[in-house]
């Protein structure tokens, strides 16, 4: 990485810390950034140790599924080449959405369960994208418009879930389709920070790969990359990387379509961006749940919802910047 790149990490990282660090504070018993940062090196009273180690874990989710969806959207959009190639827009978090809503629905709410009810939920909306878009190559156009297809299609099966529902069931289940980081606690954070321990390396390990197939596959070949092993090994790594991050914080909209992009536009270098684009995830959740808790003061916004008006917001400033430029 350059030294442009390096700076840009470090700030978002420092950013990112201090935005988690008033996060904590937030709530109805306010800490200082201070006493937070007090509380944390051990010296804080009984009182500020009770609310910062049941707060803490809240932040440490919205970190790790920010980054998450930030490292997944980085590697679809390059597999793709085609900045609208992002999880949320295809249609794979849709699909993580389902199957944690039929886990909810048949099983019950354990994060362990939804967890994999979630991960088989993407990776069968990913083979079936692959399935009809493969008769006619895998194009990153035909992927995104089959993905879109077959999102609306699953948003109608989880509506029709939600309706056959206990009114329990679907309480539960409506309140982890919006996206929220309420209530998370260690057992949310433990199987997420497994997860991704197994899954970041592993993305680590065929970055170079993953490099080489922004090229194109035929040049991809004529240097030597495998691409028949790395295109699936990354896709299915990519839906992975999306489904657990769906698990632990129910489907965070624009996050994994965004990181990427802005991380582009600070650091103004060529190749997918990972570890700027996780700490430009990690960023927008964690800023989009502090800000869900202190922009209403009567009520709290799911950090779902402040991240899908966010994200709308750049998706068209996104369109009118790719016209302005298509017009000159």
């Amino acid at each position: 990485m350059n030294r442009r790149s390096l700076l840009t990490i470090a700030a978002l990282v420092l950013v990112m810390l201090a935005v988690g660090v008033l996060s904590v504070g937030t709530g109805e018993f306010e800490l200082s950034f201070g006493d937070v940062l007090t509380t944390l090196a051990g010296n804080g009273t009984k009182a500020q140790y009770l609310v910062v180690t049941d707060r803490l874990p809240r932040a440490l989710v919205g970190i790790l599924v920010g980054a998450a969806l930030g490292l997944a959207g980085s590697v679809f959009q390059t597999l793709t080449r085609n900045p609208l190639g992002s999880p949320d827009i295809v249609g794979f978090t849709t699909g993580s959405a389902t199957g944690g809503v039929a886990t909810i629905l048949l099983f019950g709410g354990a994060p362990v369960a939804v967890a994999g009810g979630a991960l088989v939920g993407g990776l069968v909306t990913a083979g079936l994208v692959v399935l009809f878009a493969a008769p006619r190559g895998l194009q990153s156009s035909r992927i995104v418009l089959l993905g879109i297809a077959l999102s609306a299609v699953l948003a109608g099966i989880n509506s029709y879930l939600l309706s056959r529902a206990t009114t329990d069931g679907a309480g539960q289940a409506t309140v982890w389709l919006v996206g929220n980081l309420a209530g998370r606690d260690w057992d949310h954070f433990a199987p997420l920070a497994v997860a991704l321990v197994v899954l970041v390396p592993a993305v680590a390990l065929l970055s170079r790969p993953l490099r080489m197939l922004e090229m194109g596959d035929d040049t991809s070949i004529g240097i030597g990359v495998p691409v028949q092993r790395v295109r699936p090994a990354l896709f299915v790594l990519s839906v992975a990387l999306v489904a657990v991050a769906t698990a632990a914080a129910g489907p965070i909209p624009f996050v994994a379509l965004c990181a990427p992009q802005l991380v582009k536009r600070l650091t103004r270098a060529p190749g997918p961006n990972l570890i700027g684009s996780m700490c430009m995830g990690a960023l927008l959740v964690v800023c989009a749940d502090y800000a869900g808790q202190r922009l209403l003061a009567a009520s709290l916004l799911p950090v779902g919802v402040v991240a899908a008006a966010l994200g709308g917001l750049y998706l068209v400033f996104f369109l009118a910047t790719r016209r302005r430029a298509a017009w000159s």
